[in-house]
């Protein structure tokens, strides 16, 4: 395992781990989640299946930097960059990307801005290119329907979250029930397990209230969604069945925007990585990548 700092194109410095050895694999965290959203346990296991796996901090995650928002504003696109700086600087030329939640936005517009730096992409958790998340959001704080077709997050989930705290244990307690509301009802909930990452990533960071700047970030125009269809970049959508931010049908919504992306639906899975489903998300991960890799034969 290896830790590097990099430098983007604008001069921001992010944090990058490396591990193993083998055809790279980019894990792209959630909005505001620092490279621990991706648990060592399952990075190890991505490991173990022969790949050289990178997880980074976002900019104003984790020991990346932190910057000043009102002076410094930037865009969802803006981080999207950070990811293709990360592969620049660790000399990756193409590498499997996945995303989760943000990242699997993020992953949509790399298949679009630079497709030739993808292996692969797979996006999980997510809403697609043409959803406008940030009013979904909005309209289920006020206990509204979405607008649209496709539903909304949860209003009880998203009344629930509440405002980064101080205090390390309270901080954590909070991290760790806003994951027990963002994970499937029908599986029991390992609060011990959540606990151990939320320390982790607040030892990480050296920061204890999480942060919250990615919420002010421009997002990425709606009308690029069509554009997935012109991709040709393998891709892979998983569905959480119990995803209350944005449940079923939105994987399907995502894969048919796309002219030949696969869906899979995973079971019991809510908006989280429980340790329970590590084996069959990674079995579906290794499953696309090799799949991906007898096609180009």
């Amino acid at each position: 395992m290896s830790q590097k700092t990099i430098q983007t194109n604008t001069g921001v410095h992010l944090w990058t781990e490396q591990s193993g050895e083998g055809e790279p694999v980019l894990l792209i965290s959630g909005a505001n989640a620092s490279a621990f959203m991706w648990p060592g346990a399952f990075v190890q296991r991505v490991v173990d299946q022969g790949y050289r796996v990178v997880r980074y901090d976002h900019r104003d995650t984790g020991r990346s930097d932190r910057l000043d928002f009102q002076k410094t504003p930037y865009s969802v696109v803006d981080l999207c960059e950070d990811a293709i700086a990360v592969l620049d600087g660790l000399n990756i030329a193409k590498a499997h990307v996945v995303g989760m939640s943000l990242g699997g936005t993020i992953g949509q517009v790399l298949a679009l801005d630079h497709p030739d730096r993808l292996l692969s992409l797979t996006v999980m958790m997510a809403a697609a290119l043409d959803v406008d998340f940030g009013t979904n959001w909005m309209s289920a704080l006020e206990g509204k329907a979405a607008p649209g077709d496709l539903p909304g997050p949860k209003p009880e989930v998203v009344r629930a979250f509440k405002a980064p705290l101080t205090e390390r244990n309270a901080e954590i307690a909070r991290r760790v029930e806003q994951w027990r509301i963002l994970s499937s009802p029908r599986m029991p909930f390992d609060a011990e397990d959540y606990a151990a990452r939320e320390a982790a990533d607040i030892d990480h960071s050296g920061v204890i209230p999480a942060p919250f700047a990615h919420a002010m970030a421009q997002p990425i125009p709606l009308e690029r969604g069509r554009e997935l269809k012109a991709s040709r970049v393998p891709t892979l959508v998983i569905q959480a069945a119990d995803d209350p931010l944005n449940p079923p049908p939105h994987g399907r919504h995502i894969a048919d925007l796309f002219a030949n992306a696969s869906l899979v639906e995973i079971d019991t899975l809510g908006h989280a990585l429980p340790r329970s489903h590590f084996a069959e998300i990674l079995s579906t991960l290794v499953t696309h990548w090799q799949k991906t890799r007898r096609d180009e034969r």
